[in-house]
C-alpha cells in the first residue's frame, strides 16, 4: 500500500514538473482610453519583450518580434553598437489569447529594425545588411545576403525599414529608394520612389502610404513605379504627396517633447500641438472594424502617447486625407512610457500596436538641452526594460480560426483570395506565387474575371503575374469586363506586351478605354502609351493627344504620360505639330524640362543614389564622442579643471567662432554665460589632423549646436575651408579677445 502511494506521488511529481510554466505579465491599461466600441488588450509584455520595434506574423499566425534594446538605453545613446538586438517568436501555449513564452530565433544582432515572412523564410534588416534565412524547426538556416548596402550605418532614425510586401509582389521600404522581390530563387533589387521615414503601408488598390516626423500622412496618388519609366523625368506632383495639411494632435497630458520651448510646439497648458515624431501609418484592411473603418489610416504619435485615426478618399488621380475627429484621438494614454512605434494588420482582422515602451525615443544626436533636462527631471531614462504588443479588436468581432497556410493546397488558397481580410488575401496570394500552385491556374483566372469582388480580381492578376502566366489576350479581356480599379491594374500589366503583333487589338482596346472617360483609366493608359508609340506612332499618338487635350491641366495624368515616353520623349518634343497644339500646357513645360535634363544627363535621383546617406548630426555626434566628450563631458557640461561647459555657451551659438575654435583651438581664460573659467590649459585645434575634413568639422558643428543650444545651426564646408586660413596673432590657439574682435 505504501509502495503504491509512493509510486502515485512520484509519478504525479514528474507530471507536475513537466507541465509548462506560463510567463504571462499582467499590465494595467487603466491609463489608456480607446474609442467606444473597441477593446484594447495586452498580447505580450515584459519580461517576454524588451524594446520591440516591429512585428510580423508567420503562416500559423504567431507573432515574430524585432527587439532593439540598444536604442537610447540612456541619454547618451550608449550601446548602439552592441549586439543586443534579437528576433523572437511569441507563443501562447495555454491558448488564452495572451503570449506566455518567447522563443529566440536570432540574437546578437546590432540594431535590427524590420522583418517580413516571405517565400517560406524570414527577410530581416540589420544595418547595413538585408538578410534572408530559411526556417527549419523555428531555427534559421541557409543565410543569404540580399543587399550589402540596404542601410548606411549610423542614426537608426534615418535607416531604411518597413519591408512591406505589396500587391504587385514587390517588397517596399520607408526611408529608401529601392524595392525587392525574389524570382526563380534570385533576389532582385530596383529603384523606386524615395518614401518616408519610419513605417510604410498599402491600401486595397496597392497605393503606398508613409510619413515623417512632422507630417502625419504622405502617400502616392498612383501605383508604385508607374511614374518613373523615364529616367530623366522626376515626378513631383503625384508621388510623395502630403495628404493632409492638418498636423494637429490631441494628447491628454503634458508629455515631454523635443524643443518644447519653440513657438507653437506646446499650447498654454504645455500640451503638444502638432506632431513632431509621427511614424508607422497603417491602412486598416482587416474587415472586422465595421465598414466605417475600412481603409482608415491609423498613425503612431509616440511623443504624444497616442494613436490617430485618419480618413481617406479617392478621386482616381489623387488621394485626400482628413482627421477623423478634432479634439479627440482613437487611443490616448497618460502613461508617458507608451511609445507606439509600429502598427500591423493581424490574421484575424484585429490591429496590433508595437509599444516600444521606452522613456526616450528621440536619438541623442537630435536631443535638445530642453528635452535632456525634462528627461532627467522625470527620470524617463529609467524606462528601459519594457516592451509590449497590444491588440485592438472591435467589440462585435467574430473570431475565425486561422488556417495554417503551410498546409493549404492551391484550391484552398485561391478561395482565400475572396476574404474580407486584406491580410488573408495578401498571404494567400503570396503562398500561391512562391509555392507555384499552377494546377489552380483556371480557378485563379476565373476570379480575375469575376467582377463581384474587385480586390480579389486584383490579387488574382498578380498571382498570374508572379507565375508569368499573363497574356495580352487575357489582360484585354479583364479590361473589357472589369471596373476602373481592376482595369487600371490590367493596363499597368499590359505594358510588357507592347509588340507589333498586338497593335491592331491594342488600338481597339484603347478606344474602348477612352470611351469610358474615367480619370483613373486615362491615367494608367497614358502611362503606357510611350511603349506603343515607339512601335507605331501613327496609331497610338492620337490616343496620347486625346488624353492630354481633355485632361490638359490634370498634372497627375500629365506626369504619367511623360513618364511613359521614356523611349520616345525626344521625338515627341521635336514634333512641331504636337508641341504647337499643346502650347502653353503643363505637358509642354514638363517635357521641355525633361529633355533639358536628358541633354545634361541629369537623371531622377533614385537612379543615381545607391544607398541612403547618414544625417550630419549623427556623423557629428560620433566624432564629438570620439574627440570632444572626454574633456567637455558627454552632456556638454564641462569637466572641472579640464574644460568649460558647452551647454548654452555663447561660443557654441556663434558658428563661425565655434569653427575657429575647433580648427585652431582656444587658450584660456574664457567666459561662458558670464562665468570665468581660468583653466590653465589650451584646447588644441584639429587643423593639423589631416584625416579630419571640412565635412567632419561641419558635422561636429551641426551636432554641437543641436545638442547644446536652443537653435541648431550649420556652417558650409566652403566657409570652413576659408576659416582654415584665419590665424591668431600667435599662429596657434585663439584667445577669447581675439575671437570677440573677429566677431566685429
Amino acid at each position: 500500500m505504501h509502495i503504491r502511494l509512493f509510486l502515485v506521488f512520484f509519478i504525479s511529481c514528474i507530471l507536475f514538473a513537466c507541465e509548462p510554466t506560463f510567463n504571462e505579465t499582467t499590465v494595467s491599461l487603466k491609463e489608456y482610453t480607446i474609442e467606444d466600441g473597441f477593446n484594447l488588450e495586452i498580447l505580450a509584455a515584459e519580461p517576454l519583450l524588451k524594446a520591440p520595434v516591429a512585428i510580423d506574423f508567420d503562416a500559423t499566425g504567431r507573432v515574430w518580434v524585432v527587439q532593439m534594446p540598444g536604442y537610447m538605453d540612456d541619454l547618451q545613446g550608449s550601446g548602439e553598437e552592441d549586439a543586443t538586438g534579437s528576433i523572437v517568436i511569441l507563443e501562447d501555449l495555454d491558448e488564452d489569447g495572451i503570449a506566455d513564452h518567447s522563443k529566440v530565433f536570432l540574437d546578437s544582432l546590432v540594431m535590427p529594425r524590420a522583418l517580413a515572412h516571405v517565400y517560406g523564410g524570414l527577410l530581416y534588416a540589420e544595418p547595413p545588411y538585408l538578410w534572408y534565412v530559411d526556417i527549419e524547426d523555428d531555427k534559421p538556416t541557409n543565410k543569404v545576403l540580399v543587399d550589402s548596402i540596404y542601410a548606411v550605418e549610423g542614426n537608426p532614425e534615418h535607416q531604411p525599414n518597413g519591408l512591406e510586401l505589396n500587391i504587385d509582389n514587390w517588397i517596399y521600404n520607408a526611408k529608401s529608394n529601392f524595392r525587392y522581390r525574389r524570382k526563380a530563387g534570385i533576389w532582385e533589387k530596383e529603384p523606386t520612389t524615395f518614401r518616408g521615414q519610419w513605417g510604410i503601408t498599402h491600401d486595397n488598390f496597392g497605393r503606398l502610404y508613409y510619413n515623417d516626423n512632422s507630417r502625419i500622412l504622405l502617400g502616392d496618388y498612383v501605383l508604385p513605379n508607374t511614374l518613373i519609366n523615364n529616367k530623366y523625368f522626376t515626378p513631383k506632383s503625384s508621388v510623395d504627396k502630403l495628404l493632409t495639411t492638418d498636423q494637429r494632435v490631441y494628447p491628454v497630458f503634458a508629455g515631454s517633447v523635443n524643443r518644447g520651448y519653440a513657438k507653437g510646439v506646446l499650447n498654454a497648458d504645455s500640451i503638444l500641438v502638432k506632431a513632431t515624431a509621427a511614424c508607422s501609418p497603417l491602412v486598416y484592411r482587416g474587415g472586422q472594424f465595421t465598414s466605417l473603418y475600412d481603409e482608415n489610416v491609423f498613425v503612431c504619435i509616440p511623443e504624444g502617447n497616442l494613436i490617430k485615426r485618419t480618413l481617406l478618399s479617392f478621386t482616381g488621380d489623387s488621394v485626400l486625407a482628413k482627421q477623423a475627429w478634432q479634439e479627440k484621438e482613437f487611443i490616448t494614454s497618460t502613461d508617458e512610457g507608451f511609445r507606439p512605434v509600429s502598427l500591423k494588420n493581424g490574421p484575424e482582422g484585429n490591429m496590433y500596436i508595437v509599444d516600444m515602451h521606452r522613456g526616450m525615443i528621440g536619438h541623442h544626436a537630435y536631443m535638445s538641452p530642453y528635452l535632456r533636462d525634462k528627461a532627467k527631471e522625470k527620470e524617463l531614462d529609467t524606462i528601459v526594460n519594457f516592451g509590449r504588443i497590444l491588440k485592438v479588436s472591435h467589440k462585435n468581432t467574430t473570431s475565425n480560426k486561422l488556417p495554417d497556410f503551410n498546409t493549404l493546397n492551391g484550391s484552398e488558397l485561391v478561395s482565400l483570395l475572396k476574404s474580407d481580410n486584406g491580410w488573408i488575401r495578401d498571404r494567400a496570394q503570396h503562398f500561391l506565387v512562391y509555392k507555384e500552385f499552377k494546377n489552380s491556374i483556371e480557378e485563379v483566372k476565373e476570379i480575375a474575371l469575376n467582377r463581384d469582388n474587385q480586390w480579389s480580381q486584383i490579387h488574382a492578376l498578380y498571382v498570374l503575374e508572379g507565375w508569368n502566366e499573363l497574356s495580352f489576350e487575357f489582360l484585354t479581356e479583364v479590361i473589357i469586363r472589369s471596373d476602373e480599379n481592376v482595369a487600371s491594374h490590367a493596363l499597368v500589366l499590359l505594358k510588357g506586351f507592347a509588340t507589333k503583333e498586338n497593335v491592331e487589338e491594342a488600338v481597339s482596346i484603347f478606344k474602348t478605354v477612352l470611351e469610358r472617360d474615367t480619370i483613373g483609366l486615362d491615367l494608367y493608359l497614358g502611362s503606357l502609351l510611350g511603349s506603343w508609340i515607339k512601335i507605331d506612332g501613327e496609331h497610338f499618338l492620337p490616343f496620347m493627344m486625346e488624353i492630354l487635350n481633355r485632361r490638359e491641366n490634370n498634372i497627375t495624368i500629365v506626369e504619367a504620360v511623360i513618364s511613359g515616353l521614356g523611349a520616345v520623349d525626344s521625338d515627341i518634343y521635336a514634333n512641331a505639330i504636337v508641341m504647337d497644339s499643346l502650347k502653353h500646357t503643363p505637358f509642354v513645360n514638363k517635357l521641355g524640362r525633361t529633355i533639358s535634363d536628358k541633354k545634361a544627363d541629369k537623371m531622377n535621383a533614385i537612379f543615381t543614389i545607391d544607398k541612403t546617406t547618414e544625417d550630419t548630426r549623427t556623423s557629428g555626434a560620433r566624432m564629438f564622442f570620439q574627440i570632444c566628450a572626454s574633456c567637455h563631458g558627454s552632456g556638454g557640461k564641462g569637466i572641472e579643471g579640464l574644460a568649460p561647459p558647452l551647454m548654452n555657451s555663447e561660443h557654441v551659438k556663434n558658428t563661425e567662432r565655434l569653427a575657429l575654435i575647433i580648427l585652431h583651438g582656444l587658450e584660456g581664460p574664457v567666459h561662458v554665460n558670464g562665468e570665468l573659467y581660468n583653466i590653465n590649459l589650451a584646447m588644441p585645434g584639429l587643423i593639423r589632423n589631416e584625416t579630419i575634413t571640412d565635412t567632419d568639422i561641419a558635422n561636429i558643428i551641426s551636432y554641437v549646436t543641436n545638442a547644446f543650444s536652443d537653435k541648431p545651426k550649420r556652417l558650409s564646408t566652403n566657409r570652413i575651408q576659408e576659416l582654415r586660413s584665419v590665424k591668431s596673432s600667435s599662429g596657434m590657439e585663439f584667445t577669447e579677445k581675439e575671437l570677440q574682435a573677429l566677431d566685429n
